[in-house]
């Protein structure tokens, strides 16, 4: 009982000295610090750059073993690799530093100065899409349809053709018609309507995709790896529609099931969010 007793009360002066040399900034630098690292892994592991990692663990090791044996040549090429490493870095982790700052500058910060019409014409874009695509699915008719969210795809729409139309199941079809000019690429969808046809995509370089899958599916899951947009992917040679969100590829949907899930990744998320400014909103007035 005395152990005890002595312990505690140990640890409460270490606690009561720790609360006199640490101040508050000390802690809130602490936690930020804390939270960055966790977001950066998190993301990591979403991505194919989990693997480059443990990869630079394996370099550190190495590293770290070679010094303490002393070993001259090996100890010196390692460290030549680690006075490289921030700009192996940033080449190797370019694609997955460009959509953590493309999500960054465009996260909830920017919900403040949403448009709320974006939403508006979300329920009629969904039918467009869900019936074209069941029109599509049956004829053998390959289609590729992005549905931008919070990051931006200008960068992708100006690879096309420029349409800005409402969305209608008979468009989209004429636009993937395999005689259309329009047909051999992507369609771009923003706040309910059609933006650009044609559209170059980046195509994934995850090794872990079928070998089956064709240019659209790597196309779709490319697109959802660099950004949060939506991917929904009619295939040429099965008919099967698939859809791509954060990087997983969604395959052989029903159209129940389809339509289900792009009302819950396209209505339920973006409807939770307007609702949560809406409360803070009326809590500010009522304040």
């Amino acid at each position: 009982m005395e152990a005890i007793s002595r312990i505690l009360s140990e640890t409460w002066g270490l606690l009561l000295s720790l609360s006199q040399t640490v101040s508050i900034y000390d802690a809130a630098d602490i936690l930020i610090i804390t939270f960055l690292i966790y977001r950066i892994l998190s993301f990591m592991r979403k991505t194919s750059a989990s693997s480059v990692i443990k990869g630079i663990i394996t370099i550190l090791i190495v590293a770290g073993a070679a010094n303490l044996l002393r070993m001259t040549v090996l100890s010196y090429l390692m460290r030549q690799v680690l006075d490289l490493g921030i700009v192996v870095l940033i080449v190797l982790f370019q694609p997955e530093i460009r959509k953590m700052f493309e999500q960054m500058g465009s996260s909830r910060l920017n919900l403040m100065f949403r448009n709320r019409k974006r939403y508006e014409n979300i329920e009629a874009v969904i039918h467009s899409v869900v019936a074209a695509c069941e029109a599509m699915a049956k004829n053998m008719t390959g289609a590729i349809i992005i549905f931008e969210r919070e990051v931006g795809l200008n960068d992708y729409a100006a690879t096309g053709t420029s349409i800005d139309a409402h969305s209608t199941s008979e468009l989209i079809q004429n636009i993937f018609f395999e005689n259309s000019p329009l047909h051999d690429g992507a369609l771009i969808i923003r706040n309910g309507r059609l933006l650009a046809a044609a559209c170059m995509l980046p195509l994934s370089n995850n090794v872990n995709l079928s070998k089956e899958l064709g240019m659209r599916h790597r196309a779709g899951v490319g697109i959802s790896e660099r950004s949060d947009a939506i991917a929904v992917i009619v295939s040429e040679q099965s008919g099967t529609i698939s859809v791509a969100v954060d990087g997983m590829l969604k395959r052989y949907l029903e159209m129940d099931t389809f339509e289900l899930l792009l009302r819950d990744v396209l209505m339920n998320s973006d409807a939770k969010r307007a609702d949560k400014k809406a409360k803070k909103a009326g809590t500010r007035k009522e304040n």
